[in-house]
C-alpha cells in the first residue's frame, strides 16, 4: 500500500511534470513562429497558421486533461505573457473553477484580461458560496448584473455570504446540504437519498431540523447502514453536534475541525436556525491561507505577491519593512562605531562579534516562531507571558553557558586569551537572554494592541539581537580587555 508521503511525492512530481510539459510546448510554439516569420516566402502565412493551430491544439489537449487546481498551479507558475496564452486556451465552462483556485494576485491579472460577458459566463458556473469568494474581485457592474441573473434563493444566499468579513465563518459557509425531519424512519431517509441520486460533496452527516428549521441533531451517514431501517430518526440522531455561528473566527473554527476530526459541521444563527454548513475542503483552504499569511507577515510582506509581478508592485509590497530594516541596520553600525577604538586595539573583536549577533538572532527566531505558533493555535494568551518568559530565560541561560562556553574555548585556543574566551561566553549568554526576552515580548505586545503577532517579527528580532549583541560583546571587551 502506498503511504501518504509517497502519494504526496508522486502528486508533486506529476504536477511538476505537467508544468514542464506546458512550458516546453509554449517554448516550441514561440520557436516555430519565429522560424516561420524568419523564413518568409509565398507560403509563410499558410505555414505560420498551420504551425500555430497544431501547437495550440496540442497545448489545449494537455490543459483539458488537468484538474482545475492543477491548471491554477500552472498559471501561478508562468510569466504573465505565457499565463495569458494558457488562460485563453481554457474552456469557458472551467473559468470559474480555475479563478477560485489561483492566487489573489494572479486572479486579478486574469480578470483584467476578461471582458464583462466572459466574467459573467465564468461566474454563472459557480454556486452562491463560491461566488461570494470571487465577488470582491469582480467589477461592481458585473456583480450587479450577476445578482439580477440569480434566482431569489441564490441571490439571498450570495447576499448573506457577502455580508460577513473574510475572517468570519459566514463568508465561507456552504449552502448545499441535506436536511431531514426527526419524526420519520430511517427507511424514509434512505428512500429520500436514493431519490436525490446525488448528494453534496463532503457530506458525512445529515442535519435534522424541526418545522421551524431549527437544528435538533445530526445523523452520520454510516448510522443509516448499521441501524434498523424501522427506527425513528429521533432515536438515533446525535443531539450534541458541533455547531458554529456565522460570526465566529474562521481560524478558530479550522482548529476545531482539526481537533474533532470533522468533515462537515452545521452553521446556525443565534436562535439555532440552520443557515449553512462548513466543510473540510473550506477548512483546508483556511489553514493554508493562514499559514501563507503568517509566513508573509514574518518576512514583513503586506500581501500575497505574484512572483512575476512588476517591479513597481513588488516594491510597494516590500518597501515598508526594508525601510525599517535599513534604520535598524544603521543603528547596529553606529553601535559598532562607538567601539572603533577597541576594535583597532584588539582586531579579534571584529572576527568574533558577528558570531554573538548571529547566534542571538537564530535563537530569537526560534523563540518567536514557537510563540507565534502557540498563539495561532490558542495554546497561550497574553496572561501567560510571565510563565513563558521564565521558561525561555531558563533555556537561554543554559544555551548561553553551554554554547557560549564552547565558542569561548575556541576563542581562547585561537587567540591565546582566556579573558577573551570568558568575555565571549558572557556576551553569548547575555545576548541569548536578550533574544529570549524579545522573542516573547514582541508577539505578546503586538497581539495586546490588536496586531498580527507574526508581523515583521523576523525583521524586529534580528535587528534587536544584532544591535544588542554588538553592544554587549564590544562593551564587555572594552570594559575587561582594553
Amino acid at each position: 500500500m502506498m503511504t501518504e508521503a509517497e502519494t504526496s511525492s508522486r502528486s508533486t512530481t506529476q504536477l511538476q511534470g505537467h508544468l514542464a510539459r506546458v512550458s516546453d510546448m509554449l517554448n516550441r510554439h514561440r520557436l516555430v513562429e519565429q522560424l516561420a516569420h524568419r523564413d518568409g516566402g509565398a507560403h509563410q502565412e499558410v505555414v505560420d497558421n498551420l504551425a500555430h493551430r497544431q501547437n495550440l491544439a496540442e497545448l489545449q489537449r494537455e490543459i483539458d486533461k488537468l484538474h482545475p487546481a492543477d491548471v491554477a498551479h500552472i498559471l501561478d507558475a508562468l510569466p504573465p505573457e505565457d499565463r495569458l496564452s494558457v488562460w485563453h486556451l481554457v474552456k469557458a465552462d472551467r473559468d470559474g473553477e480555475i479563478l477560485l483556485e489561483v492566487s489573489d494576485a494572479v486572479r486579478e491579472s486574469l480578470l483584467a484580461d476578461m471582458d464583462a460577458p466572459e466574467i459573467l459566463a465564468a461566474a454563472e458556473q459557480l454556486d452562491a458560496d463560491e461566488l461570494a469568494d470571487l465577488a470582491e474581485d469582480l467589477p461592481d457592474d458585473v456583480v450587479h448584473e450577476l445578482m439580477q441573473r440569480l434566482d431569489a434563493p441564490e441571490r439571498e444566499q450570495l447576499r448573506s455570504a457577502m455580508s460577513y468579513e473574510d475572517d468570519q465563518v459566514g463568508a465561507i459557509m456552504d449552502f448545499e446540504m441535506i436536511t431531514i425531519r426527526e419524526d420519520v424512519t430511517l427507511e424514509v431517509v434512505l428512500r429520500y437519498l436514493r431519490f436525490l441520486k446525488e448528494i453534496p460533496e463532503q457530506t458525512d452527516k445529515l442535519f435534522v431540523v424541526n418545522s421551524d428549521n431549527v437544528l435538533t441533531g445530526v445523523v452520520p451517514l454510516k448510522w443509516l447502514l448499521v441501524n434498523d431501517p424501522a427506527r425513528m430518526v429521533s432515536d438515533v440522531m446525535a443531539a450534541d453536534a458541533n455547531t458554529f455561528r456565522p460570526d465566529e473566527d474562521v481560524a478558530e473554527t479550522a482548529q476545531a475541525f482539526e481537533r474533532y476530526d470533522l468533515i462537515s459541521a452545521p452553521v446556525v444563527d443565534i436562535e439555532g436556525h440552520l443557515i449553512g454548513r462548513l466543510t473540510i475542503e473550506a477548512m483546508v483552504d483556511v489553514i493554508r491561507e493562514e499559514s501563507d499569511a503568517e509566513t508573509l507577515s514574518r518576512g514583513g510582506l503586506r500581501e500575497d505577491e505574484d512572483i512575476f509581478a512588476s517591479v513597481w508592485k513588488s516594491l510597494r509590497n516590500r518597501w515598508t519593512w526594508l525601510a525599517i530594516n535599513l534604520v535598524t541596520a544603521f543603528i547596529a553600525s553606529r553601535v559598532i562605531g562607538l567601539f572603533e577604538g577597541s576594535i583597532e586595539k584588539l582586531v579579534a573583536l571584529a572576527a568574533l562579534m558577528p558570531i554573538v549577533a548571529g547566534i542571538g538572532g537564530n535563537s530569537g527566531n526560534q523563540t518567536i516562531t514557537m510563540i507565534v505558533r502557540a498563539l495561532a493555535l490558542g495554546q497561550v494568551s497574553p496572561s501567560s507571558a510571565t510563565r513563558l518568559l521564565r521558561k525561555e530565560v531558563g533555556v537561554a541561560v543554559m544555551n548561553g553557558l553551554i554554547w557560549g562556553g564552547v565558542i569561548g574555548l575556541v576563542a581562547w585556543l585561537l587567540y591565546g586569551s582566556a579573558a577573551l574566551g570568558a568575555v565571549m561566553t558572557a556576551a553569548m549568554t547575555l545576548n541569548l537572554l536578550l533574544s529570549a526576552l524579545m522573542g516573547v515580548l514582541i508577539p505578546m505586545t503586538l497581539i495586546r494592541y490588536g496586531r498580527d503577532p507574526a508581523m515583521g517579527s523576523s525583521v524586529l528580532i534580528t535587528a534587536l539581537t544584532d544591535s544588542g549583541g554588538f553592544f554587549i560583546f564590544l562593551g564587555l571587551a572594552t570594559l575587561f580587555l582594553i
